[in-house]
């Protein structure tokens, strides 16, 4: 059990680091962006999400919301369902860079919708950070 003063602490710094980033504290040409960094689940109730209809997903919903790039990869995961359950399944992430803005972030939550839609999943996870980027 930590102390008050230790988790006092703790919270500042979390909060801190939940800061927005001004342009002016990123250095040289670099500039603030935002970067998230999205989990999608492959395990249906049915079935698993295919290699090609990953693709195609990438193709038909992720490339035309970010044309400038993104970057995937597959991973292996678990997390814990809404029952309660531990569930272990192949997953795909997404880590795009882009502006922090608002037709961005409708853009990545399509994106979210789409896939949980499409592919009758409970959730993907976000996570997204500001971060000084260099092009």
């Amino acid at each position: 059990m930590i102390g008050r003063g230790a988790f006092l602490a703790t919270l500042a710094l979390v909060l801190a680091a939940c800061a927005p980033l001004s342009p002016r504290a990123c250095k040289g040409d670099a500039q603030a962006v935002t970067h998230d960094s999205l989990y999608f689940g492959t395990a249906t109730p049915h079935s698993v999400v295919t290699s090609a209809e990953w693709l195609e997903f990438l193709r038909g919903i992720v490339t035309p919301r970010f044309p400038q790039g993104f970057t995937s990869w597959d991973g292996s995961g678990q997390w814990r369902s809404a029952s309660g359950e531990i569930l272990r399944e192949g997953s795909h992430v997404v880590s795009i860079v882009h502006p922090d803005d608002e037709p961005s972030e409708r853009a990545v939550l399509e994106i979210i919708d789409a896939y949980k839609s499409q592919f009758r999943q409970e959730a993907v996870l976000r996570l997204k950070t500001r971060a000084c980027a260099s092009f």
